[in-house]
């Protein structure tokens, strides 16, 4: 079983810079492959970000491609997402998940309970 938890959430003005954290617990983190999803109110889940389990294959979503960076430390069981330049449309709940795949997984088996972000104009 796998606990994660987000961290680094809050209120940014657009324009700004956010670093989410997510720690993992209950197994080898090196073990599993990471992910980002995001939720805004009446809207379906988006994926945003994914990395394999050194850091050898990462993707991002197209709504965040090419001002955000997803990266991970094995030895603090923490993956990160970074956002730049942040936009109102990024306002959301963002999800970490977790998966037990060698590389960039299809399906997660693992999610974080959530951690809001919300970009002001």
């Amino acid at each position: 079983q796998v606990q994660l938890v987000e961290s680094g959430g809050g209120l940014v003005q657009a324009g700004g810079s956010l670093r989410l954290s997510c720690s993992a617990s209950g197994r080898t983190f090196s073990s599993l492959a990471m992910g980002w999803f995001r939720q805004a109110p009446g809207k379906e889940r988006e994926f945003v970000a994914a990395i394999s389990r050194i850091s050898t294959r990462i993707v991002y979503g197209d709504s965040v491609q090419g001002r955000s960076t997803i990266s991970r430390d094995n030895a603090k069981n923490t993956v990160y997402l970074q956002i730049n330049s942040l936009k109102p449309e990024d306002t959301a709940v963002y999800y970490c998940a977790a998966a037990n795949s060698v590389y960039l997984p299809s399906e997660y088996n693992y999610w974080g309970q959530g951690t809001q972000v919300t970009v002001s104009s």
